[in-house]
């Protein structure tokens, strides 16, 4: 796709949304011009937050703007980095979460998390994939990270969401800001149910969760 993108002269832009955190990022492996992220996901940041890395010599060009950011004699913003970029007031409370989430990552380091996600995700895969009725999406944890879609025959995946949320147990469901991902799987119009794990989460709670679908499947309360 990089190389695509080269030949087009197009910046590709790498959505590092279940990656951030829990995988290691090359801009220049990548062959990249952005890197985008959200904060409150494996960056264990306040929501609202987010980072967009920009490759060197990528022109940028603001969307909106408010003010005239540090240069407040001028009728417009500065044009040099990163007061060009910087207009209004920061959300500095959400910029202090995230330092510290990104702080928790450092220490852990990417991979000794992403070891723990995939040993829950395929304890959760291997535990779902054991319930008649459950039809789990993925390749059972042997790559794929923290997250991990299926569905149950007959139930709205919705509902299935709703139902787990009543237990204490907060799920995703819907198509996930994917439609494409869900057309190509078949799903476009049912959707899936999504659980996600992180390095706070323990296998006795995903067994936990895994209890809680199969009573779910089975119509108990």
């Amino acid at each position: 796709i990089a190389a695509l993108c080269r030949r087009r002269g197009i910046p590709l832009i790498v959505d590092a949304s279940q990656s951030a955190g829990v995988l290691p990022l090359d801009m220049t492996a990548l062959g990249a011009a952005f890197l985008a992220m959200p904060g409150h996901k494996g960056l264990y940041g306040p929501q609202g937050t987010g980072v967009l890395v920009c490759g060197e010599g990528v022109p940028v060009r603001t969307l909106l703007e408010g003010g005239t950011g540090s240069m407040s004699i001028q009728q417009h913003m500065p044009d040099f980095l990163p007061d060009r970029l910087e207009a209004g007031t920061h959300n500095m409370p959400g910029i202090a979460g995230l330092l510290e989430g990104l702080r928790y990552v450092q220490t852990q380091g990417t991979e000794r998390i992403l070891t723990h996600e995939r040993r829950l995700i395929r304890q959760a895969a291997a535990g779902l994939s054991r319930i008649p009725g459950v039809t789990v999406y993925g390749d059972g944890g042997a790559v794929q990270a923290g997250v991990l879609s299926f569905q149950i025959d007959g139930m709205d995946c919705e509902a299935v969401g709703e139902a787990l949320g009543a237990r204490g147990i907060a799920v995703r469901a819907g198509l996930h800001c994917a439609p494409l991902a869900h057309q190509s799987a078949g799903t476009l119009e049912a959707g899936t149910v999504r659980a996600s794990v992180s390095a706070f989460n323990t296998p006795q709670e995903v067994e936990r969760f895994t209890q809680e679908v199969a009573r779910l499947t089975a119509g108990q309360k």
